[in-house]
């Protein structure tokens, strides 16, 4: 499993560098601190951290609680509240915007390991649910949403050439040579997709069988592109086309 990427939203800087720290010791990955509503945008779309570290009191006329907002409509991620404030009116605020955890300052390691192990896991398996349900329907439909920065695009199945993977992230290929980057590892995207036309052939590759058209020993060709057979896909492969090797 790939290495967590943790982002921070802390506005007090001797703080934000005990979480940095912290994280460090824990093993996770990191970016940030960012100490503001804009600065944290920016880091969501540059950096994109996997899970968010909020505080609920920021600089700025923003807080954490507006920046969850947006985080729930345009980006799928989990965050985990840290703040100072215990208070029955904060309290209420967050939960409205449904975090995936809270921890009240000063916490221990332990106590931010278990939050964010459990946030993600909780999280990615509600994901998982939500996806298989999807896929029902993207497959009768023939075509998916994907989000492509502030933008949704629409992928019709059958522009779709191959699919590459790169640790956490897939670059869709189409036809028409336009490509499009996607947050998802390769297996989570085919399983979201609920569509039988594409394969693995490889660790890093998924494609449109139906729109291969050439095989040799160890690659395969797709509107000319060659992509690499890894040896434990090949025969999945040959199986999905109706080839039998002499």
């Amino acid at each position: 499993m790939s290495v967590l990427k943790i982002g921070i939203v802390e506005d007090e800087l001797v703080i934000a560098r005990t979480i940095l720290s912290t994280l460090g010791e824990l093993g996770y990955s990191y970016c940030g601190p960012a100490i503001s509503y804009t600065e944290a945008i920016e880091m969501l779309d540059d950096d994109k951290p996997d899970l968010l570290l909020l505080d609920i009191q920021l600089s700025g006329k923003k807080d954490g609680i507006d920046l969850a907002k947006k985080i729930n409509e345009f980006y799928q991620i989990p965050f985990i509240f840290l703040t100072a404030n215990s208070d029955a009116e904060t309290i209420d605020r967050a939960k409205k915007v449904k975090p995936h955890a809270y921890i009240v300052k000063p916490f221990t390691k332990e106590e931010l390991f278990a939050a964010i192990e459990i946030a993600f896991s909780n999280f990615t398996g509600n994901l998982s649910n939500t996806k298989t349900e999807q896929a029902a329907s993207y497959s009768s439909k023939g075509y998916m949403f994907v989000r492509d920065g502030y933008v949704f695009r629409k992928i019709f199945f059958n522009e779709l050439l191959y699919m590459e993977s790169d640790a956490n992230y897939v670059t869709l290929h189409l036809r028409s040579q336009k490509t499009v980057m996607v947050r998802s590892t390769l297996n989570d995207f085919i399983g979201q997709m609920g569509e039988k036309s594409f394969i693995r052939v490889h660790r890093s590759y998924s494609v449109n069988i139906n729109l291969i058209d050439d095989i040799f020993p160890t690659e395969i060709s797709v509107a000319g592109v060659k992509i690499p057979i890894g040896r434990s896909f090949r025969d999945n492969l040959f199986k999905a086309l109706g080839i039998k090797e002499d």
